[in-house]
Order: C-alpha cells, then sequence, then structure tokens
C-alpha cells in the first residue's frame, strides 16, 4: 500500500509541475501575436482586451460597465496567477524540506500536508483562471 501511495504522490507531483509549465507557457505564446497586450510570466496586462489596434485603450463609451468588467476580471486573473506561482514555491519548498529531513518523521508529515495544500490551492487557482477567461471571452 505505500508502494501505491508513494507512486501514486509522484505522478500528481509531476502532473502539477507539468500543469504549472503548460500554464505558464502557453498565454506567452496567445500574447505574442498582439504586442499591446503582452504579458510578463503568465500575467496578463490589466488593459487586456481594452485596446485599438495602435495599442491606445479604447474610450468606454456608454459601455462604462463592460468596461469596467473587463478591468476587474484582468486583476483578479492576475491576482489568481499569483496564488498559482505562490502555491509552487510552496510545492518546492515542502518538497526540499522533505529531502533534507528525512531522518525526522514530524517534520516529513508536514512537508506532506504542505505538499497536499499546496497541490489543493494549485487546482482551485487553475480553475478560477479558467472560469474568469471564459467570463471575459463571454463579455
Amino acid at each position: 500500500m505505500k508502494v501505491v501511495r508513494s507512486w501514486l504522490l509522484s505522478i500528481t507531483m509531476v502532473i502539477t509541475m507539468g500543469g504549472v509549465l503548460f500554464t505558464t507557457a502557453i498565454p506567452q505564446v496567445a500574447f505574442a501575436a498582439d504586442a499591446c497586450n503582452k504579458g510578463f510570466l503568465g500575467f496578463p496586462a490589466w488593459y487586456r482586451g481594452l485596446t485599438d489596434g495602435d495599442c491606445n485603450i479604447k474610450s468606454p463609451g456608454d459601455d462604462i460597465s463592460g468596461f469596467v468588467w473587463h478591468i476587474a476580471l484582468n486583476c483578479i486573473e492576475i491576482a489568481l496567477v499569483s496564488v498559482a506561482y505562490i502555491a509552487t514555491f510552496f510545492i518546492l519548498y515542502a518538497g526540499f524540506m522533505m529531502i533534507v529531513n528525512s531522518g525526522s518523521s514530524d517534520i516529513v508529515a508536514k512537508s506532506r500536508q504542505t505538499i497536499l495544500n499546496a497541490v489543493i490551492g494549485l487546482v482551485i487557482s487553475i480553475a478560477a483562471v479558467s472560469i474568469v477567461n471564459l467570463i471575459a471571452g463571454i463579455i
């Protein structure tokens, strides 16, 4: 049973880290075509979707609520991407602590719990970014 649990944890970590790298790489490719809306390390620009062809922010005109919603959703996505980076840091930190302190069962248990919590937070963050992008696409 311990071997199965160990393999399952290893596969989960590999999939999670691959997912983090995948979600970090995708927005840069998508933004490369539009020089106005370039992000940095997967963070979207706060004005994404609000520019004209000359990289100027469009006037909201009569649709002030849509303008504000675009800015709010972009800011929410920025916060969620930062949460994903923080969760990734905690996974790496807890893994390092687990490797370094493999003799102490208390620290290993604490590290496992930290990794589990970080993975749960990462999954929630990635799902939330998907939902925000879906809503932004509808608006």
